[in-house]
């Protein structure tokens, strides 16, 4: 390879070697029926895995059929539902790329609409669509916001169940064939509600501060690296700022990922707010390229452990740097592969390191190859014409 894009060097975490630093990160299609993975995820998942990057994540798996955020979620709480990912899984190994799950609980976030029916709390709109509101739990009696349901407080019983159900999902995904897991603890879901002071007003073990706030999570991640086996990566994804008044901070991000690695998590992924709404759709001024580099090259610096950085990376020459500068192990994208699903491909080509398409599916690059060939000879014969 001529290039010297560090963008594209290997990588080995654990028993894993990534052939670059590029990821598909999660993104909720919210099409699934009662948890199950279809063609329309196959053929979503299948061709980002085409697309030359180097790890390709599902969506938001919910580990508890309350713990969906919509009636489309995927799920893995049953066995039918790991297996309908099998294949997909297969498919994105045969691609090149790592197959990864992320196991997530909604919490109070849950029994929503899904977004092109409103993106709010189900009502009876959704109802007439046989969409039928679930009740919510969370770590307080506290809702989201005005209109929206109030979770009923989790007994300890029950948050030792959640912690289960995690473990639980963790050694489906494995038999499933996925090759890395992350435990979604950010964006307000139930993880995260856990740890913000702004929605546990708990006092018991699992309320009060940073270390009572940070146990539920703690101890998910504890029992998933338990469940999931030793060579396979384990990510945890966070909100590294609440960004509101009172709530989570970097500082306590960076305490809490200190404890997550000595649990045995490999990588933090470094996302942010959604505390009090959605993260993806926040109001408010548009954000920078790349305004959550920081918070990954923070956790990276004063904790030792790998990171990855996403939202809003959008040049190739973007991600090349933020890892060429060290701010982050891996760089993710997400609806910049929605718009262009060869975007890693694309990226190699414009860092100058695939200059022979060796990087694409044969069966792309072949014709693409020869394609490139006759471009150039056109663009030098209208030169010199």
């Amino acid at each position: 390879m001529s290039s010297q894009s560090q963008l594209f060097e290997p990588l080995q975490i654990r028993g894993v070697s990534l052939p670059n630093r590029l990821v598909i990160s999660p993104m909720c299609q919210y099409s699934a029926d009662d948890g199950l993975a279809n063609d329309w995820h196959l053929a979503h998942l299948g061709k980002l895995a085409q697309g030359g990057a180097a790890v390709v994540f599902t969506e938001a798996v919910a580990v508890q059929r309350r713990g969906r955020i919509t009636h489309g979620d995927l799920g893995i709480w049953a066995d039918a539902q790991a297996q309908a990912l099998a294949g997909i899984a297969r498919f994105i190994s045969s691609m090149g790329s790592v197959p990864a799950i992320q196991l997530a609980h909604a919490g109070r976030k849950a029994s929503m609409q899904r977004p092109w029916h409103g993106n709010g709390p189900l009502d009876d709109s959704d109802r007439a669509r046989g969409d039928e509101p679930w009740p919510v739990v969370g770590p307080s009696a506290i809702a989201l916001g005005e209109g929206w349901l109030v979770p009923s407080e989790m007994t300890q019983a029950e948050i030792a169940q959640v912690v289960e159900d995690f473990a639980a999902a963790a050694r489906r995904a494995d038999n499933a064939g996925f090759g890395i897991a992350e435990v979604h603890a950010a964006h307000g879901y139930l993880a995260a509600s856990f740890l913000s002071p702004i929605s546990n007003h708990r006092t018991d073990i699992y309320g009060g501060d940073r270390a009572g706030r940070s146990r539920m999570l703690l101890e998910t991640a504890e029992a998933v690296r338990a469940a999931w086996p030793h060579d396979k990566p384990l990510f945890v994804r966070v909100s590294a700022v609440d960004g509101a008044p009172q709530g989570w901070s970097l500082e306590d991000t960076v305490a809490l990922a200190k404890d997550l690695k000595g649990l045995g998590v490999d990588v933090i992924d470094c996302s942010s707010g959604g505390i009090l709404g959605s993260a993806t759709a926040a109001k408010g001024p548009p954000p920078q390229p790349g305004f959550q580099v920081p918070y990954a090259q923070a956790v990276k610096e004063e904790t030792g452990l790998m990171t990855q950085a996403v939202g809003f990376v959008l040049t190739p020459h973007q991600a090349e740097d933020i890892v060429a500068k060290g701010q982050a192990d891996l760089v993710a994208i997400g609806r910049e592969a929605l718009d262009d699903p060869n975007w890693p491909l694309h990226a190699a080509l414009a860092l100058d390191a695939d200059q022979a398409w060796e990087h694409w599916p044969v069966q792309y690059g072949w014709w693409l190859s020869r394609r490139a060939k006759v471009l150039q000879a056109l663009r030098e014969t209208t030169t010199t014409a």
